[in-house]
């Protein structure tokens, strides 16, 4: 394990990153969507503490348990975050309200209606976000650690759309680690990790392999081979999304005069 003057210097860093980042941005502060997991309550507090006067953190229920949005409420308030809430239920319900009666106009169906119910979630709270960020010259920050950047575990375009990824290199266990050292009580730290896409969702079963298992794996651990296997087909399925999109490159034509 980590000493917590290992953890404090490498907290520090992440800290002195974004203020960096969003310097070079040209940015006035940062925003970040704050779910009540441990993931973006430690990122909520990289973000007021690197910018206490210039950091707003955004809860966005979208048909969701009552009891996260009071989760992310009572982390922002720890932090002294200023805080905005923006309901995206009635958005979500219009938007694929019309998207069903449009598929059905055409003789079509949704062939994976829950997964596409549940990546739009995550699309209208990146859209919510960039709608924040832009109204205050402030960088959007992601809230993806390791074991989700390596299998893919995150919405393209969607939680995976943002300007800045603090915690991307860090195992669930450091998350966790870094949670203590923010001062976040256990129930934060130890809850369990969904991304509150539909009832009952959550991210271990979604993925079939625990993030305690990955994190061994990405730490050169030995893991069951079934485990190994496991995690690289989500990496080599996932591999699109940490990319840019194809371009096609067509050779130049010459103009005819």
């Amino acid at each position: 394990m980590w000493t917590d003057q290992q953890l404090a210097d490498r907290i520090e860093q992440a800290i002195d990153w974004l203020r960096e980042k969003v310097s070079e941005a040209k940015a006035r502060g940062v925003v970040v969507g704050i779910s009540g997991g441990v993931d973006s309550a430690v990122v909520a507090g990289l973000c007021s503490r690197a910018f206490p006067e210039n950091s707003i953190g955004v809860v966005m229920p979208s048909h969701s348990d009552p009891e996260d949005a009071e989760d992310a409420l009572w982390i922002a308030e720890g932090f002294e975050m200023r805080t905005i809430e923006v309901n995206l239920s009635g958005a979500h319900t219009q938007v694929m309200g019309q998207v069903k009666k449009g598929l059905e106009s055409i003789s079509c169906s949704l062939v994976a209606e829950k997964m596409s119910q549940g990546n739009l979630k995550a699309r209208l709270r990146m859209s919510t976000l960039y709608a924040v960020a832009n109204a205050m010259n402030y960088l959007v920050v992601g809230t993806d650690n390791a074991p989700e950047s390596y299998t893919g575990y995150f919405t393209k375009y969607g939680d995976g759309g943002v300007d800045l990824l603090p915690i991307s290199s860090l195992t669930k266990s450091e998350v966790r680690e870094w949670a203590r050292m923010f001062g976040l009580p256990m129930r934060i730290a130890t809850r369990v990790p969904t991304a509150g896409l539909w009832p009952g969702q959550t991210d271990e079963a979604e993925m079939r392999v625990t993030y305690d298992q990955i994190d061994r794996y990405l730490l050169g651990e030995e893991v069951p081979p079934e485990i190994q296997e496991r995690i690289e087909s989500l990496h080599r399925q996932s591999e699109h999304k940490r990319h840019m999109p194809p371009s096609l490159e067509l050779p130049k034509l010459e103009r005819l005069d």
